[in-house]
Order: structure tokens, then C-alpha cells, then sequence
């Protein structure tokens, strides 16, 4: 016998509840308060598509920064949690996000694209806190509709395929050396 602790139904209901506000109420209204509710003061985000000068940031501050810049970008941006499974402590949601790019992201100026970008976070949960979460989002989606890379099947798009295939074949050469 098993001596984890399965959570009840209205644990299960609470925690997808408290979830889906955490991540709409901050990137919808910018309600950074959530993130002190339900953070745990030393969380760990796994994005991979974290800023490297953001890398250094734990629990709240480092998701208060991230929805600060996002919301900066895209002032209108509206995150809608689509779907959302609770298993023992950890939630999935399914995501999508709507936005208008305004502001700058990081080293990209301001396009007026309207962008839609869709994602899944993982979230485990520790009694009230979320400890962990984990990030897959299409960013080269978003990177595509505000002019930072170039739309699949152009001309840019070819021109990075055959410079990626040279870099590729010097760094075959560099391995077997």
C-alpha cells in the first residue's frame, strides 16, 4: 500500500481552478498577485523559451517578469486556458493566446501583427503551491507572425535551410576530427 496521498475531488477542482486564474488573471489583467498566491517562493519554470537574462529568477519574481514583458509587447494580449486535466498534484492545461504586438519583445520592435500562439504547461502542485512548472508554446510560431523569422516555405525561409545544411556539414567535420 501506497503511502502518497491522493488528492480528493475538491482538491483536484481547486487546483485547476486556482490553475486556469493563475495563468489567465496575470496575462489578461495583469493581476501579478496571483503569482504571490499560488508560486512557491523558490519554483522552478523548465521553458525552454526563457530569456537566458531571465534564467536567474525563481517563483514569483521570474513569472511577474515574464508576464510584465509579454504584457508590454502585446498591451490587449488574452490568454484562454482551453483545457485543463488534474492527475494527483500535477495539472495540464492547453492553452491559447491571442494579442496584438505593440511594444517591444526583447530586441524586436513593435510590428502591429495580431499573433495567436497556443502552448501547454505542466504545473505540480505542493499543497497550496505550485513548485514546478514546465513550458511548450510554439514561439517559432510567434517569431514568425511579428517579423522575426521568416514564414515557412519563402524565400528567407529556403536561404536558412541551406545556410543551416553548411553549418551542419562543418559541424559533422568538427565531430569526426
Amino acid at each position: 500500500m501506497s503511502a502518497e496521498v491522493t488528492p480528493d475531488a475538491s482538491t483536484r477542482a481547486e487546483r485547476l481552478e486556482a490553475s486556469r486564474r493563475f495563468l489567465e488573471e496575470s496575462f489578461n489583467e495583469g493581476d501579478l498577485a496571483v503569482a504571490d498566491q499560488y508560486l512557491a517562493p523558490e519554483a522552478t519554470d523548465h521553458d525552454p523559451a526563457m530569456p537566458a537574462h531571465l534564467e536567474h529568477l525563481r517563483g514569483p519574481d521570474r513569472f511577474k517578469t515574464t508576464v510584465k514583458l509579454y504584457r508590454e509587447a502585446f498591451p490587449d494580449i488574452r490568454m484562454k486556458v482551453e483545457e485543463a486535466f488534474c492527475d494527483g498534484d500535477t495539472v495540464i492545461l492547453r492553452w491559447r493566446s491571442t494579442g496584438t504586438h505593440r511594444g517591444p519583445l526583447l530586441a524586436f520592435a513593435a510590428t502591429g501583427a495580431t499573433v495567436e500562439v497556443t502552448g501547454i504547461d505542466i504545473l505540480r502542485w505542493s499543497g497550496d503551491k505550485i513548485v514546478d512548472a514546465w513550458g511548450q508554446w510554439d514561439n517559432l510560431g510567434l517569431a514568425r507572425q511579428i517579423g522575426a523569422a521568416p514564414p515557412e516555405g519563402s524565400t528567407g525561409d529556403r536561404l536558412g535551410q541551406r545556410l543551416q545544411h553548411l553549418t551542419a556539414r562543418r559541424m559533422r567535420r568538427r565531430a569526426h576530427a
